[in-house]
């Protein structure tokens, strides 16, 4: 199979479409012949950005949608999620201190944080008043 490819999926912004968006990741990653590991890594860090976009981009409105690109090299798979939800300010982010969110019992506030952790390469940028939020996994 010819390694370089792209795929693209406009998605109802709603949690119930989690599961649809987690297939379609994962299809396409073993597809391309990424491990059980970094499909899981990969399917993670989707999950968690579509999520915060869900969530704290749209409100849960679920008359938005998103959009999710997937593209193969021969290197490594880009993911680009896109969105026109409130934008985030990366300037303002503060990595939590783990310790403190478990001993308060805090959830919430590590998703960048696992992104970083699961992906090779995590980007965030607003670009024609769309939110563009890029990550890369390397295949190697």
């Amino acid at each position: 199979m010819d390694k370089a490819a792209s795929y693209q999926k406009s998605i109802k912004a709603s949690t119930k479409n989690l599961s649809d968006i987690r297939k379609f990741v994962s299809k396409y990653a073993e597809e391309h012949g990424f491990t059980q590991d970094q499909i899981s890594d990969i399917r993670l860090a989707v999950d968690e950005a579509a999520t915060n976009i869900i969530k704290h981009g749209y409100k849960n409105d679920d008359t938005q949608t998103l959009t999710l690109k997937l593209e193969f090299d021969d290197e490594k798979l880009n993911v680009t999620l896109t969105d026109q939800g409130v934008s985030f300010d990366l300037k303002k982010y503060k990595s939590p201190d783990i310790r403190q969110q478990i001993e308060k019992r805090k959830r919430g506030g590590m998703g960048i944080r696992l992104m970083k952790n699961l992906m090779d390469d995590v980007s965030y940028n607003v670009q024609n008043q769309k939110n563009v939020l890029k990550m890369s996994k390397n295949r190697n």
